[in-house]
């Protein structure tokens, strides 16, 4: 009996010491694992970013360019969010990031309208906005610091010159020429420059006809339900212009079915924009016949801006990415295995 109680003493008396030390030390110990973090993440710039999507293997790889620039080792901490290609979602998102105070705003505009009211918000809020890959329509640019992405409108022009060369170089400058356009998000800073772009340099050739244009969302599928239709109501179509890859491979597909050929030496040219690599591996096997290149790795340039804001340097009001014009002529096989997207 006295040794079981003197052995419970003993552990009473062990614990209680533990207790002690515990109230002593423990409390120091892990408010310093707590705020060691908390510290280094004052010193991060918060980003809040909204994709309108992922509609597209492009969109996929400029969401993985962004998620790459805004890193913790770079010294960012990232609020990502995905609109699904909705107004409303994309500016829930911002007016959540402006309620989170959030050191930058970046997003990627699914139209070019509507946008007044919140972005006001932001700037009220003295949160700098950072256009992405598209623009917006706005009577006060203030409204945003700056934005990166492509020239939309020179995209289209350069479809049209190639074209331009490539008939002159089989001959048929002078013969009527039938086209078609898949064009993408109506309203859509892409849809919008493409479009103008492309049919400015139309308008220059009295034989160059435009039967039809129709908006197919930058997908694959909507591509070929309206390719299909393009093909019933027109039996004499020689030219696609198709604004982004995932539409031209659904197109492809409906053109193949209905028993016609595409490409080089094919009964349809066809005319592509954004150049990813699967598309660039149906250029290098003559199945599309130009595809221009819209760059989505902006998170570096992206990077550059908000370094430049923090330093106090004034910004250009666009900074458009490097891209190029790929044909069978330029595709390697180098080329192919160095494309990251």
């Amino acid at each position: 009996m006295f040794r079981k109680r003197s052995y419970s003493l003993v552990m009473t008396g062990i614990l209680m010491g533990m207790i002690v030390l515990l109230m002593m030390f423990g409390s120091r110990l892990f408010l310093d694992i707590d705020e060691e973090p908390r510290v280094e993440e004052e010193k991060r710039i918060v980003v809040g970013v909204s994709q309108l999507g992922s509609e597209s293997g492009w969109r996929t790889a400029n969401t993985e360019s962004v998620q790459n620039a805004f890193t913790t080792q770079n010294g960012y901490f990232l609020i990502f969010n995905n609109a699904r290609q909705k107004q409303e979602n994309q500016l829930k998102a911002i007016r959540s990031f402006i309620s989170q105070r959030v050191d930058y705003i970046i997003f990627s505009p699914v139209v070019e309208t509507g946008w007044e009211t919140v972005l006001q918000e932001a700037k009220e809020a003295g949160i700098p906005v950072i256009l992405m890959d598209r623009n917006v329509d706005v009577d006060d640019q203030s409204l945003f610091a700056t934005c990166v992405g492509s020239d939309f409108v020179a995209e289209g022009e350069k479809a049209g010159r190639w074209l331009e060369k490539e008939l002159r170089k089989r001959g048929y400058a002078e013969e009527r020429v039938n086209i078609v356009m898949l064009m993408g998000t109506e309203g859509s800073s892409s849809q919008i420059g493409r479009t103008t772009g492309f049919t400015s340099v139309a308008s220059e050739h009295e034989s160059w006809h435009i039967l039809d244009k129709e908006c197919a969302d930058f997908t694959s599928i909507k591509g070929k339900e309206v390719m299909r239709d393009f093909l019933r109501k027109y039996q004499d179509i020689d030219v696609v212009v198709s604004q982004n890859d995932d539409m031209t491979f659904g197109a492809i597909e409906a053109i193949r079915e209905s028993g016609r050929t595409v490409g080089v030496g094919g009964d349809i040219v066809i005319l592509s924009f954004d150049a990813v690599r699967n598309a660039l591996e149906m250029v290098a096997s003559g199945d599309i016949n130009v595809d221009i290149e819209c760059n989505p790795n902006q998170g570096e340039y992206l990077l550059r801006v908000i370094d430049m804001l923090e330093a106090g340097e004034q910004v250009e009001r666009r900074y458009y990415v490097e891209e190029d014009i790929f044909t069978i002529e330029n595709v390697t096989q180098e080329l192919l295995q160095e494309r990251t997207y």
